[in-house]
Formats: structure tokens, sequence, C-alpha cells
């Protein structure tokens, strides 16, 4: 048994914290607003298998010049915020090359194969049950030519992660969403995908589990410090904890953590956005992904989460809701019934890297030091899966190739 102390208490760092408790560690969790609504809660409560395509390729980089032109379109800049995201911007121009595509792919492909045990045994791990349903979603999209590319895409991923795939007319995608009454001109519905009735209910029951079984620590962690004797994690008002071991999973703050080692990461922020109507009047049966626009709207339990989009930022640039009310109004074309007012809006900060592909490593420097960040749209998702690997990485049990996900590559 190890003492091991935990750099973050969203999805990551908990499930992560979970794992390390089942195998009998002694567990200590650090976070300052553990009560708090972070990237883990926000999402779109989708458990999204088919998503192994970065966001760096070249279909994305064509469109990008068109959607930087709509100050509130599915993907933008804070123009003041350039330089500093410069590195960022460039190695993901870098990203987008066909090679670094497939590889990226690869990488999260096979990750994804075991996100949907993985999630089981965490769930019983925490003796949780009926928080996910296999749903499927439904993509809708404006023209005849972009269903057929959508449904030729979709096909080649089923086929590696074994879920169904079927291309819709407009009259068969309103039998399976009646609500969609404005214009489109059909979709394609995956059955690969399942939803979470409650990202923060899940997140809470993780976070109560670690209370019973570790320990909670109400603080920041500000640096990472390696001796002889172990691995001390120094909180912001200078109190400092000793471990054998420690695990940095603080989402986009990690790379605060890993550059105080003398690392590099590059870790942005992917802001998105999104609005949440309890008990809501517009009833959808599953999943709908307006992707032309880059937004989803998702059913949960007693709610509808209308989110999405992408807003390059500095974390702790002010939020711009008006992104929200464009989302809002996009999605009435398509469900002229959603109602205009009543919804609660929402901003969370997606740790991304250039390429989509998480960091999930050891330190080069001192292998007591584990890392697991940079999940971008694919937290909530990966989460089970990373903490499984990240944890078996820790106690020398790796049976996957995690070579893709090193910090190396970074240096």
């Amino acid at each position: 048994m190890a003492r091991i102390g935990i750099a973050g208490a969203g999805i990551i760092g908990c499930a992560t914290a979970v794992y390390l408790l089942e195998q009998g560690h002694d567990v200590t969790v650090f976070e300052k607003d553990a009560q708090g609504l972070p990237a883990s809660v926000g999402n779109a409560g989708i458990l999204a298998v088919p998503e192994i395509d970065p966001l760096a390729r070249p279909d994305m980089i064509l469109a990008a010049p068109k959607w930087l032109m709509d100050p509130l379109g599915p993907l933008t800049l804070r123009w003041q915020d350039l330089v500093a995201l410069m590195p960022w911007m460039t190695a993901f121009l870098r990203a987008a090359a066909p090679a670094r595509v497939a590889a990226s792919r690869l990488a999260l492909l096979g990750l994804m194969r075991s996100a949907p045990c993985e999630h089981l045994a965490l769930a019983s791990m925490v003796d949780l049950s009926g928080h996910m349903a296999k749903t499927g979603a439904l993509t809708v999209f404006d023209s005849p030519g972009a269903v057929e590319a959508a449904f030729q895409h979709e096909q080649r991923t089923a086929e590696l992660l074994g879920y169904a795939v079927e291309k819709l007319d407009t009259i068969q995608a309103r039998a399976r969403v009646p609500a969609l009454e404005g214009a489109f001109a059909g979709g394609v519905f995956s059955h690969g995908y399942q939803t979470f009735a409650d990202p923060l209910a899940l997140l809470r029951h993780l976070q109560n589990h670690i209370r019973q079984r570790g320990r909670f620590v109400d603080a920041t962690v500000k640096a990472v410090q390696s001796a002889s004797d172990g691995v001390s994690l120094i909180t912001a008002a200078g109190e400092r904890e000793m471990f054998d071991k420690v695990v940095i999973a603080a989402g986009v703050w990690s790379r605060d953590l890993v550059r105080g080692l003398g690392l590099k990461v590059l870790l942005e922020t992917e802001r998105g956005y999104n609005t949440t109507f309890t008990d809501p009047q517009v009833k959808l049966e599953v999943p709908v992904f307006f992707a032309e626009h880059g937004f989803v709207a998702t059913p949960m339990r007693n709610a509808l989460r209308i989110g999405g989009a992408v807003e390059l930022a500095r974390p702790e640039a002010p939020a711009n809701f008006a992104r929200a009310a464009a989302m809002r109004k996009k999605m009435r074309r398509y469900v002229p019934s959603l109602p205009e007012t009543g919804g609660v809006e929402w901003m969370g900060r997606r740790p991304s890297t250039p390429d989509s592909v998480p960091v999930i490593s050891l330190s080069p420097d001192d292998p007591r030091i584990a890392m697991c960040f940079g999940h971008g749209h694919l937290g909530l998702t990966l989460s089970a899966a990373s903490a499984r690997a990240v944890t078996r990485l820790m106690s020398g049990e790796q049976t996957v190739d995690l070579a893709p996900f090193s910090i190396k590559r970074f240096q």
C-alpha cells in the first residue's frame, strides 16, 4: 500500500482516486472548490465512443476561417489572447497533417475501446447503477451531401468499434425525434453513444465515495516537489504534505504543475458553453448533434442541455454568454418549441492538447509522479479508461501501449 496524493477532484482525478482506493492505497485528493462546477459537470453528458477524430484535421482547418468570421459561431478566438495561444495553435496546425491525424485517431481508438466497460467497472466500485443508458444519438445536417459524407465516415469508425449506424431521411429522423419540426436534409443515427442521466450527480457520488474511504483536502496544489524520501504537494497557502506517489489531474492548471517540474507541455482551454433547462417543456428522445453548428442537445434526468462550440481563450478570461444564447437561437431553427428563456447558462474550460490526445504518463524524471490530463471534449467519456490506464502505469502493470500519451512528446 502506498500513500498517494492527487491534485484535482474533477472526473479524471476522482475516477483515478477510486481505482487507487480499490487497490488498497491511502489516497488524498486536493481540490479548493470540490463543490464547484468544473468542466466535468457541464459537459454534454454523453459517453461519446464514436468520437475518435482529433479536433486538428484538414477539414477543420479549411472550415476555421469561415467560422472565425462569426464571433458567435462554432469556433471563436479571443484575439487579445492570440499571443499567449500562439504556441498551442502552431502545434495544432502541425497536428492536422494527415499522418498525425491518423496517429491521434489510432491512439484514441485504443483508449476508447475500453471506455464503456471501464465505466461499468467504475460504477460497480462505488455501488452505482442506472446512471447510463444506451440511447444512441442522432446527428442532423442541412444538405444531402453532408448526410452522405457523414454516414460514410461514421460507418468506417463503427466498423472499428462495433456498433450500428443508420442513414435517415427527414421523415425518418423526425420519427425518432418528433420535436425536430424545422427544416433539415436528414441525419445519421449512431448506436455507439450512451447518455449519462446526470453528470453532476455522478461526480458527487465519486467524491462522496472518496470521502468515505480516503481524504479530501480543501486546497489548491501550487507545486509538486520531489525528494529522496517522497514527493510533496505544496498548497497555495504554503502547506506541504509528503506522499509516496502523486497524480497530477488538475485540468488546464496541470500545465503549471508540470512546468514547475521543469517539463514542457502544450495545454490550453477550449472553453465551452451550455444552457440547461430544468423540467423542460421540449422533449428529445435521444441526444441530437447539430454538427455543422458545433453543438448538441442532450436529454438528461428532468433536464435538457444545449451546449458545445469552442472558444480559444485564456482560462481566466471573462465568459461570453452570448455564445450560449447563439446556440439556443440556432437550435430553434430545428426545434421551434425550445423556449427563449428559463435556462441556466454555464461556461467550462476543457483542458486540451493540440493533437486531442491526453497525457497519461509518468514523469520521465521521477516515476513516482503520474499525470492524467488534457482530455478536451472527452473528459467524461475517457475518465474511467484513463483512470485504469494511469493506475496500471503507476503499479507497473501496464497492459496497453501508452507511448502516444506520454509527456515525452512535448519535450
